[in-house]
């Protein structure tokens, strides 16, 4: 069998992605769905760290427009992961994998608080080792907790989830002209506003090296085929 690219891979799942595109806060089958995917790196022997966003739930951004102080409404979209996060542990454990729920914020009664050396461990004993409540501080997106984590704990990649195959020079949505990029630099996506990441999560990223892999989360299959180096989405990087 052919060895994986990466060794150690950050997956970043939105909230969204959980609901499916269905009405539904977490849709059954669709995290199933995704449990299976990451099964199927798990079995390619990866170390597989997880962070997921809490916008099928709540979104602080979105309340604080509406009025709502702004740290109240971030602290509130960071329980919302943590939410998400236990929902995707029991989907992965369901299909057979060993899981860790970590928080930035502390609630030992439902899981353990991040320090990274333990994090560390739990990866080198083949556990998915999931990220909850973002940085544990307001006005810091799950973007930015992904890229601040793989760092942490030296993966080899950052892998966004999207419901778009890569990034685009417009919206493929509404512009079918909308041409796919499938190689970018930092200082792109940076000088050019593109919507990879927020700015501070890229501009972590370009600081130290760290590959970004924007991907379709709904092409089944995706995830093995970037573990296993073959083309797929808009690959951001330092150069090339």
């Amino acid at each position: 069998m052919a060895t994986p690219k990466y060794s150690r891979m950050m997956i970043k799942l939105s909230g969204e992605a959980l609901s499916g595109g269905s009405e539904r806060t977490i849709d059954p089958e669709t995290i199933t769905r995704i449990a299976n995917e990451i099964r199927d790196l798990h079995e390619l022997g990866i170390e597989i760290a997880i962070v997921n966003g809490g916008g099928n739930i709540f979104r602080g951004v979105a309340a604080s427009a509406r009025g709502m102080d702004r740290t109240t409404g971030d602290y509130m979209g960071m329980l919302a992961t943590v939410i998400n996060a236990l929902a995707l542990q029991d989907a992965l454990e369901k299909v057979g994998l060993q899981t860790r729920v970590m928080s930035a914020i502390k609630m030992e009664s439902i899981c353990e608080p991040y320090i990274r050396r333990r994090a560390m461990r739990h990866l080198e004993k083949k556990r998915v080792v999931i990220f909850a409540a973002g940085t544990g501080n307001p006005f810091f997106t799950t973007d930015m907790a992904a890229c601040l984590r793989a760092n942490e704990i030296e993966s080899n990649v950052v892998c966004k989830a999207t419901k778009v195959d890569g990034v685009y020079d417009s919206d493929p949505v509404t512009n079918p002209d909308a041409r796919r990029y499938q190689r970018l630099t930092y200082d792109t996506v940076l000088s050019d506003n593109l919507k990879v990441m927020d700015s501070t999560a890229v501009a972590l990223c370009k600081e130290n090296n760290m590959p970004i892999i924007v991907f379709n989360m709904a092409t089944p299959g995706n995830m093995r085929r970037i573990a296993m180096g073959e083309d797929v989405g808009t690959v951001v990087v330092g150069e090339f």
